[in-house]
């Protein structure tokens, strides 16, 4: 079933992209981690060029982001003021990201930074958590309790302007949230990555923050940074495509939902290897596609499409995109938040009736 995108101006299959968001979105919810860095280069090795691929899924990371974040709210379990301090940075680190990703643009080197990017960033992290995942079943096996340092005092916790964090019960400098958004806003904004990969770890063992807050916060400063990397690029390229957009949410909402479900009953250190795996197979494959494959790997272009021919959602967007691209970059917002949004309260309704339905029964 093939649709027109009416932004990135190719055909592609609804069924196939909207399989691989579900895909990604079970393996985001299973493993506890983004999804941005596995959909981006798959869209990539679609065809799909990185002036789109960017944009597109870190809009997509933006609704999974809201819908995630909604259910830490409800549980009370977000750090708001630390939150807020990331996201300063963020905003500065975001800025600084779509400057960079303009000028590799404009260089003709923004899809090799991009390739490069992704395949150092996966096999180092792929690699960190296969010997990690590894090391914890072989520890299992033998029986060997391992305490883990949690807390290691580095030269920026001695930098001023310290603040007290209720919440976390931390009196930390300003500068370490700060100094982390603008990494994570960078990493945003360049290759299109939520950063819960980078927010994670430094939450835990840079900045010492309660585990039970980590996850819910993380998701916080996404939903603000993506949605600022997401009006950037609206405005800046006109590269958000809204039909590309909702099929990626609506795979990778249900996808989550599903991944975390089946999460539930696997073992976790089994998970993290195959995970790990499958993040070095992807960086090979990266690598590949970017040191060996002679050929271009682009979608077939269709004769443009005359505008008349277009349905209306297709020709609104494509008018509102070309003269008013921050409008329209807030309108791409609404509809994620919108989608996220209902996403969580789905999910929430349904833990009710089966909780109500388990009471009935028994």
């Amino acid at each position: 079933m093939e649709i027109y995108l009416p932004i990135v101006q190719v055909h592609i299959d609804v069924i196939f992209i909207l399989f691989i968001s579900f895909a990604v979105g079970v393996l985001s919810g299973l493993f506890g981690v983004g999804g941005g860095f596995l959909m981006t280069p798959f869209l990539i090795f679609l065809g799909i060029p990185p002036i789109y691929a960017v944009p597109n899924e870190i809009n997509n990371i933006l609704a999974t982001s809201v819908s995630g974040s909604i259910t830490h709210w409800f549980k009370n379990t977000l750090d708001y003021k630390m939150g807020l301090m990331i996201i300063i940075g963020g905003i500065i680190g975001t800025v600084v990201g779509i400057v960079t990703f303009t000028f590799f643009k404009e260089t003709g080197k923004l899809s090799l930074i991009i390739s490069l990017s992704y395949m150092y960033l996966l096999a180092i992290i792929g690699t960190l958590m296969l010997i990690e995942g590894a090391s914890e079943i072989d520890r299992a096996r033998k029986k060997i309790i391992f305490k883990k340092k949690l807390h290691t005092h580095y030269w920026i916790h001695g930098l001023p302007l310290k603040l007290r964090f209720q919440k976390s019960r931390l009196y930390e400098s300003a500068f370490t949230p700060i100094f982390l958004g603008i990494i994570v806003g960078f990493v945003a904004a360049l290759i299109g990555v939520g950063g819960a990969f980078l927010m994670v770890p430094a939450m835990i063992y840079l900045i010492g923050m309660p585990i039970r807050l980590i996850p819910g916060t993380s998701l916080f400063v996404t939903v603000f940074i993506s949605a600022l990397v997401t009006v950037l690029h609206a405005f800046n390229y006109g590269s958000i495509d809204l039909v590309l957009v909702i099929i990626l949410i609506i795979g990778s909402i249900i996808g989550v939902q599903v991944g975390q479900k089946i999460g539930q009953y696997l073992d976790s250190s089994h998970l993290k290897t195959l995970f790990a795996m499958l993040l070095c197979a992807v960086a090979v494959a990266i690598a590949y596609d970017t040191f060996f494959y002679d050929g271009v790997r682009q979608l077939e272009k269709s004769e443009i499409v005359n505008m008349e021919n277009l349905n209306f959602f297709s020709k609104f967007i494509s008018k509102l995109s070309e003269n008013n691209p921050l409008l329209y970059g807030s309108f791409a917002i609404i509809i994620a938040i919108t989608l996220g949004s209902f996403g969580a309260g789905a999910r929430r309704l349904l833990s009710r009736y089966k909780y109500l339905f388990l009471i009935k029964k028994n």
